[in-house]
């Protein structure tokens, strides 16, 4: 009679070690015990080793010399960049004549009309009172040269988002190309993109349309391939049954049932393509960003303010307007003729005032705040920022931040040789990701030791980690109790409003006041920039955790904070590492900005080349930018975004 054996019971693993994440660090663990003593038989120098760096300096240089010599006479630029300079001048030219023509009163009627037309009486209401705003704090006319711009820029990133997003959406090996140009766009700081677009067209107005198209399209790109991809299968197989060819299921289908996303993409464009605008006023752009930097040029707070205000008025109002035609898109509105409408009692308004002689704002109805600003800040000078009992001051509490956080991580970071960073970086992308990440992130830190700018980069990279620590804390408390309060999240989502609408040079103005120059200040303006993308995210992901689980953990008498600590923070873990990674994104984009206000490392060289038209100084520093920017993005990046974007 045969016998049957059982089998030997199996070695059960501890809980612990049954995690993936566990088996991942054991296995660098193992990596590290062998690669770190040789490793540092070699290279015990916490510096990179000149053996690895490659000198971009002579190249980019002859680059730089032959754009030069070559702009006012060789084909490429006199036949094809000289006409798309030309197209761009006289494209804003005539926007910015309209404007002109029409006046402050057209202009204003016209502004308060489409906003009626599209989300009501209220937000009329508010767009005639925000350009009233802009004319009594005497900025008027820079309004119309920002608004020209934008006007132009916007059209523009539109046509070009629109048609990339119509390959993408279209065709798989489009969309799978597209992919890793629009990754490297995003995360890739504004700055970065002027200093090439300078040397090509030159300081003035093409250089920044172009730079702000550059910048826009991409989000138009992204939603406009989302939304045609995402269409109603059975739309489409409807439509194709009745014999419909591609162009007509295109445009009768696709088109319409992607319009939510096609106004969402051109609400994102519009909000990016101003913040852009604003920066490219370093190379040119005049409007309100000039006032804006020439103001902290001279550190003139006041006038930085008058000049910041109707920025952030015209941010809300584009942004409100935008976003209510997303919300009512598809509703079945009362067809052409209320434009008709509100198109002529805009010539009516425009003729009146040009026959009253009162095209331009009257010079008697402006209100200078200026001067009492400055004398707001010469009074915080004296009084906040050193010497209040207790506390100390505003300038203490930067110059402490420096010496007790900053200096500290930037040094241990430059002390840490240069293959344990690696090391650390491939540790924390795999660990979180997959291997392809890890590779990613190395490569993409590596890239910065090549380049030649390891300690600079670890300066920049200082002040985005205590930026983002800062930001984290902060963001994660007032998310969580936004959560839990419906009365605190009411009262804050006005200010988390103003707030995400404000372009990034805007955030510059209070800090300057509050903290004077400096790596600190150019922290705490990241850290306010920042904040309410983190803020919003944790909000809505303790939110959206699932009630019956929330309804099981009260039933066995959990309390308010056991409910947070064990059902609602695990639940919402993604929401949690999402809002990780924008508030990394974010920071490094105003951190680089900060280079203007003292912020040193690769925002000073980024500067610097701008500047100066240094192109060796500025590309490299720009190149390394996106590769921090790039490696930042995949080390905070969930394994579950990275999966639904297909990356």
């Amino acid at each position: 009679m045969a016998t049957v054996t059982a089998p030997a019971p199996r070695l059960a693993l501890p809980g612990v070690l049954r995690h993936r994440a566990a088996h991942k660090l054991l296995l660098l663990a193992l990596a590290a015990a062998i690669l770190v003593p040789l490793a540092n038989a070699h290279w015990s120098s916490g510096s990179w080793p000149g053996a690895l760096t490659v000198d971009l300096s002579g190249p980019l240089g002859r680059a730089n010399d032959w754009i030069i010599d070559n702009r006012d006479s060789h084909p490429l630029f006199l036949y094809f960049f000289g006409y798309i300079s030309n197209a761009v001048v006289l494209s804003v030219r005539a926007v910015y004549l309209v404007l002109l023509a029409a006046g402050w009163a057209g202009v204003t009627a016209f502004g308060a009309l489409v906003a009626w037309r599209v989300a009501g009486v209220r937000l009329a209401i508010g767009t005639g009172v925000a350009f009233l705003a802009c004319g009594l704090l005497g900025m008027w006319v820079p309004t119309m040269q920002t608004l020209a711009l934008m006007v132009v820029a916007v059209l523009t990133s539109v046509v070009v988002g629109a048609l990339l997003g119509l390959a993408g959406g279209l065709s798989a090996r489009a969309d799978r190309a597209l992919r890793p140009v629009l990754d490297t766009m995003q995360v890739l700081p504004a700055f970065a993109y002027l200093l090439p677009v300078v040397l090509v067209f030159g300081i003035g107005v093409p250089a920044a349309v172009l730079a702000t198209v550059v910048y826009a399209a991409p989000p138009m790109a992204r939603l406009t391939a989302l939304g045609l991809r995402d269409a109603d299968p059975e739309v489409l197989e409807a439509v194709e049954s009745l014999g419909a060819t591609g162009r007509q299921r295109l445009l009768t289908a696709r088109v319409p049932l992607a319009r939510k996303q096609l106004l969402l993409g051109l609400n994102q464009t519009i909000m990016m393509a101003l913040s852009m605008a604003v920066i490219a006023s370093v190379i040119g752009a005049g409007g309100l960003g000039d006032r804006v930097y020439q103001a902290l040029a001279s550190v003139d707070v006041g006038a930085a303010l008058a000049a910041g205000i109707p920025i952030v008025l015209l941010a809300v109002v584009l942004d409100r307007v935008t976003a209510a035609a997303g919300e009512r898109a598809g509703e079945q509105g009362a067809g052409l003729r209320p434009w008709l409408y509100a198109l002529g009692a805009t010539v009516a308004v425009a003729v009146a005032v040009r026959l009253a002689g009162a095209l331009d704002w009257p010079s008697g109805w402006t209100l200078g705040i200026a001067e009492p600003v400055n004398r707001v800040v010469d009074w915080m000078t004296a009084h906040l920022y050193s010497g209040v009992p207790y506390l100390g001051g505003t300038a203490d509490w930067a110059g402490h931040f420096t010496t007790w956080v900053l200096d500290p991580v930037r040094d241990g970071l430059q002390w840490l040789p240069w293959w344990a960073l690696l090391l650390i970086v491939a540790a924390l992308a795999w660990v979180i990701g997959t291997w392809r990440t890890a590779l990613t992130a190395v490569l993409a830190m590596a890239a910065i030791g090549v380049l030649g700018v390891w300690k600079p980069s670890l300066d920049t990279l200082s002040q985005v980690l205590a930026a983002v620590a800062v930001t984290l804390v902060l963001g994660f408390a007032t998310g969580i109790a936004a959560a839990r309060s419906d009365r605190f999240e009411r009262a804050l989502r006005l200010v988390l409003d103003v707030c995400q609408t404000m372009p990034q040079f805007v955030y510059l103005i209070p800090v300057v006041a509050l903290f004077g120059v400096g790596r600190a200040p150019a922290v705490a303006a990241a850290v306010v920039y920042a904040l309410p993308a983190v803020v919003r995210i944790t909000t809505q992901g303790l939110r959206q955790v699932d009630p019956a689980a929330l309804e099981s953990a009260r039933s066995l008498g959990a309390t308010s904070t056991q409910q947070l600590r064990q059902i609602q923070l695990p639940l919402a873990r993604p929401a949690l590492l999402l809002a990780v990674n924008q508030g990394v994104v974010l920071v490094l984009a105003v951190v680089i900005i900060g280079g203007l206000v003292g912020g040193g490392a690769l925002g000073y060289d980024a500067v610097f080349g701008l500047a100066q038209g240094d192109l060796a100084t500025g590309l490299v520093a720009g190149a390394a930018i996106v590769c921090l920017g790039l490696m930042l993005d995949r080390v905070t990046q969930p394994t579950e975004r990275r999966t639904k974007k297909g990356a």
